[in-house]
C-alpha cells in the first residue's frame, strides 16, 4: 500500500507496555504502520521493559521518538546494554535476545525485514541448557566501546 501513516493516529487508544502487559496487549500496543517484504514497522509506547525478543532471519532497526530506552542484547560474553535518546537509531544484529527498557517512558519505532520470532518474559530466555548463538556483529558490541554512547 502506498500511503502515509501518521504515528500519532496510530497509537491513539492503543495501550502503554506495562509490568501487566500480557503478549496478546504487547501486540495490541505496536501496531503496524506499513508491511515491506517479509517484515513491517510497527511504534510503540513504553512504559516498563517489553519481552525478550529474537530475530532469527534479519537486524531490528529501533527509532526511539519521544524518551530514552535502554537496549539489553544478551551476548555469548555478558549482557549489553545501549541507551539510546530520542533522535536516534539502533541496529539490533540479527540472532541476539534482546529487550527494551524505557528510561522512564519512551516512544519507539520498530523496523524489521523478517517475520517477528519469538518473546519471552522469562529472566533469561536462552533457557538452562543452550546458549543463543551469537550473531558475527555482535562480537562488535563490547561494554567498553560502548562508554561513549552512556553520556
Amino acid at each position: 500500500m502506498m500511503q502515509a501513516q501518521n504515528i500519532r493516529t496510530a497509537l491513539r487508544g492503543k495501550p502503554k507496555i506495562t509490568a501487566s502487559t500480557t503478549y496478546e496487549t504487547f501486540r495490541a500496543a505496536c501496531p503496524e504502520l506499513a508491511a515491506f517484504d517479509k517484515g513491517a514497522v510497527t511504534v510503540g509506547r513504553f512504559a516498563t521493559q517489553g519481552p525478550w525478543e529474537f530475530h532469527p532471519d534479519g537486524d531490528e532497526l529501533l527509532h526511539v521518538l519521544d524518551g530514552q530506552i535502554e537496549v539489553i542484547l544478551l551476548t555469548d560474553d555478558e549482557p549489553v546494554h545501549v541507551f539510546v535518546r530520542a533522535g536516534s537509531i539502533f541496529i539490533v544484529p540479527a540472532r541476539v535476545w534482546h529487550r527494551q527498557v524505557p528510561r522512564p517512558l519512551a516512544t519507539l519505532l520498530s523496523a524489521l525485514p523478517t517475520q517477528h520470532g519469538p518473546t519471552s518474559w522469562a529472566e533469561d530466555p536462552r533457557g538452562k541448557t543452550s546458549k543463543t548463538p551469537a550473531s558475527p556483529r555482535s562480537k562488535l558490541l563490547r561494554p567498553k566501546a560502548l562508554e561513549r554512547t552512556r553520556a
